[in-house]
């Protein structure tokens, strides 16, 4: 039996590395190539995050942005894996859900911007729900798929011994969909994140990254572009990495024994 190849831990960090470093390089060639008020080179750019750092509206903006994403992430991610496990016993509801799903997720998600900034106003709630519709998709979407993969036979035979609807999904269904749908909490946040940077950009609310980041624009501070360009590059990683990263291999350890 063939076994899928993997990298070892050590090559995988390599491999980030030399990511990163090329993309800096490039950064870099950029910058020697422009006029510095075009293009900042990396150490200004560096030094100047690492100052914004220390500043409290940087935590502020940093805050009001994770709080956002939390929020909207974690609801998508609640009714994305709930709607996709009843799809499971209930086969005509996943068809309309999924229709619909296919229908809607064509839309760009900051197309909802001016639609929920009417119904709701201004405030942490359009962008809040706006970031939830673009994590909910993959989420449900991959449970919703990974739902028609499971062998009838173990849920026949979960039937036979008198499981209800509830225990089908949390011992038959739950267990069986867990790899797909720790792959599509990955895909969902890389929506949800790329969602909430748009927001915070357009509706330009209150403190948060992508506001940040659209004021630097505004008044043509290159420095401070690249610097909001650089944390939205370097925190939406580490919390792949950190958290989504580390519960799928703590959920699926069998798979890196």
């Amino acid at each position: 039996m063939s076994t899928k190849p993997r990298l070892s831990g050590a090559n995988k960090k390599i491999a980030f590395v030399l990511a990163v470093a090329v993309i800096l390089l490039g950064w870099q060639a950029a910058a020697w190539s422009l006029p510095d008020f075009l293009m900042p080179d990396v150490p200004t750019v560096i030094v100047r995050l690492w100052n914004e750092m220390q500043s409290e509206s940087f935590r502020t903006a940093l805050w009001g942005s994770l709080f956002r994403l939390g929020t909207g992430y974690g609801s998508a991610m609640l009714f994305g894996v709930g709607f996709g496990l009843l799809g499971a016993i209930m086969f005509f509801f996943r068809e309309v859900l999924k229709s619909a799903i296919i229908i809607l997720q064509s839309i760009p998600s900051i197309a909802w911007v001016p639609l929920f900034l009417i119904l709701m106003g201004f405030g942490n709630m359009p962008i809040i729900v706006v970031v939830a519709i673009s994590a909910f998709f993959p989420a449900a979407l991959s449970v919703m798929n990974a739902t028609e993969s499971v062998q009838q036979v173990h849920v026949s035979a979960a039937r036979v011994m008198g499981a209800s609807h509830w225990e089908l999904l949390k011992r038959v269904y739950l267990p069986a969909v867990m790899p797909e749908l720790i792959t599509g909490a990955q895909l969902a946040f890389g929506n949800a994140w790329r969602a909430l940077i748009s927001c915070e950009m357009l509706v330009g609310f209150g403190k948060g990254l992508g506001r940040s980041l659209s004021y630097a624009g505004e008044t043509a501070d290159m420095v401070g572009v690249m610097t909001n360009i650089l944390a939205i590059a370097i925190i939406a990683p580490l919390i792949d990495q950190l958290l989504l990263e580390r519960l799928k291999h703590r959920v699926l350890r069998y798979q890196y024994v």
